[in-house]
C-alpha cells in the first residue's frame, strides 16, 4: 500500500477534525470555550509567552478529545458488544480529556486571575 501524499495527509487530519466537530458534543464545547478563553486573552492584552502557555494546554485538550473519539471508534469496531475491558478503555480515553481540561482550567486561571486582578485594580484607582 503506498503512502499517501503529505497533501493527502493533511486533508485527512481535516476529516477527523470534521467529524470530530460534527458528532462530539465535548468537542464542540471545547471549541466554544477556547474561543471564549482567546477573546478574554485579546481584552486582557496577554503577552506573548502567555499566549504560547495558552495555546499549547488548549491544544492538550484538544488531542485529549480527538485521541478519545478515535479510540471509542475503534474500540467499537472491535468489541460491538458491551465487555468490561471496553468500558475500560473508553473511560480511561475520557479520563484522559478530563485530566488535560483540568490542568488547562488551573493554566488558565494563573494567566487569567493576576491580569484580571490588575484590570479591577486598576480600574478601581480614582
Amino acid at each position: 500500500m503506498k503512502s499517501p501524499s503529505f497533501l493527502a495527509s493533511f486533508r485527512f487530519a481535516w476529516e477527523g477534525l470534521v467529524y470530530a466537530f460534527r458528532t462530539q458534543r465535548n468537542f464542540r464545547v471545547h471549541c466554544a470555550i477556547s474561543l471564549l478563553v482567546m477573546l478574554a486573552g485579546v481584552w486582557v492584552g496577554l503577552a506573548a509567552t502567555q499566549w504560547a502557555i495558552l495555546a499549547a494546554v488548549i491544544g492538550l485538550v484538544f488531542q485529549a478529545e480527538l485521541l478519545n473519539t478515535a479510540l471509542e471508534a475503534i474500540t467499537d469496531r472491535a468489541s460491538p458488544d458491551l465487555h468490561p475491558l471496553a468500558k475500560v478503555a473508553k473511560d480511561c480515553a475520557a479520563a484522559g480529556v478530563l485530566v488535560s481540561a483540568a490542568a488547562a482550567v488551573v493554566v488558565g486561571a494563573l494567566i487569567f486571575l493576576p491580569e484580571l486582578a490588575a484590570l479591577v485594580g486598576h480600574a478601581s484607582r480614582p
